[in-house]
């Protein structure tokens, strides 16, 4: 049995859907090839600066961390770990209508060697910047095409959704100084340094009494007794 042939209508309805699966599968290629070869470029981290994000403060680690939830907290920030050597807080900006912003700040207290009876404590502090945006996301309907498999076919519906869109470390030296400062008033109202336990010296015994003097005996006079006869 002899098919007839296809007209050239038909053919090039055949022909459609393989070139652009093919024009699809080279854009997937050049993409694919593009980010392989992409490199990151880290020129800007000299590590050239120490005093950027640390500062050292006479006191315990314990004292230092809880005058940087202090800190916070006065800020507005939302504490979320709250340990003798590491604070966590995090807060909300709206710096347009549809731009949102939290900036999450840690802090970690270490100890660090000082004089004989001072002790130190190093307060690294670091902020990180999250920005997410509204983005519009098209609702799509799958409509079918016989032996051609489905169509999906965009439609006038919509969602908006919060999507991050830029996270970085914040390396502003007067956004850190500002902390810094505000770390230190609330050091200063714990008093600084423990107090040191006065050394209490043991206490003498006290001098025994002298013995009272013993009660003179009572001596009465014994009158003699005549002999009789």
């Amino acid at each position: 049995m002899t098919l007839p042939p296809l007209s050239t209508s038909a053919f090039s309805v055949l022909r459609t859907p393989v070139l652009v699966l093919g024009l699809v599968s080279m854009l997937v290629l050049a993409g694919c090839g593009s980010s392989s070869t992409r490199r990151v470029s880290y020129e800007t981290e000299e590590f050239d600066s120490t005093t950027t994000h640390t500062r050292t403060y006479t006191a315990t680690e314990a004292q230092t961390c809880e005058a940087a939830r202090r800190a916070l907290l006065s800020q507005g920030y939302m504490i979320s770990a709250a340990n003798p050597d590491l604070v966590t807080g995090r807060k909300s900006f709206q710096p347009a209508s549809e731009v949102h912003v939290e900036v999450e700040f840690r802090v970690v207290c270490a100890r660090e060697g000082g004089k004989a009876g001072k002790r130190n404590t190093v307060a690294f502090a670091t902020a990180l910047q999250d920005r997410y945006g509204i983005k519009k996301v098209n609702n799509s309907a799958s409509v079918g095409v016989g032996a051609f498999g489905s169509l999906s076919l965009p439609f006038a519906g919509s969602d908006d959704a919060m999507v991050k869109v830029a996270s970085e470390t914040l390396t502003d030296e007067l956004f850190y100084d500002r902390f810094f400062a505000l770390l230190d008033r609330f050091l200063e109202g714990q008093g600084g340094e423990e107090p040191e336990v006065p050394s209490v010296a043991p206490e003498a015994p006290r001098p025994s009494a002298p013995p009272a003097p013993a009660a003179p005996a009572l001596t009465f006079p014994v009158k003699p007794v005549p002999n009789p006869g």
